[in-house]
């Protein structure tokens, strides 16, 4: 089985927004070549999730896991992504769509940028 791992973001007009993002993606990429690995956008950057989703399965992946790289819990993670997910897995019915919860109710992250902010 080889899953994908698709970072899900805002986007920005700006394409230097899009580095951390991707460098996240690299670093996963990095650690394990067993996994598809991507980013995908709700507005104003390219790819968006249906298209990005579409495109890992056309290259082999079996499965899905979405990460939304939001820190605030707002109206695009508890509104707009489950839509979005909801029409993947009707468009996908074999494959199997695990949604995390976003980074920002992530204890570890919360954590490390605590410990940044004083300086550890």
């Amino acid at each position: 089985m080889k899953q994908g791992i698709i970072l899900f973001a805002h986007g920005s007009r700006d394409p230097l927004w899009r580095g951390p993002i991707e460098s996240v993606a690299a670093r996963i990429q990095g650690r394990s070549a067993d996994h598809l690995v991507g980013c995908a956008y709700l507005e104003l950057s390219e790819p968006d999730l249906p298209t990005f989703a579409a495109k890992m399965i056309a290259n082999g992946a079996d499965q899905l896991r979405i990460l939304p790289m939001f820190l605030g819990v707002g109206k695009h993670a508890r509104e707009d992504l489950p839509v979005l997910v909801d029409a993947l897995r009707r468009a996908h019915p074999g494959v199997p769509i695990e949604v995390k919860a976003s980074v920002g109710e992530e204890a570890r992250l919360l954590d490390l940028l605590a410990d940044i902010a004083l300086g550890a």
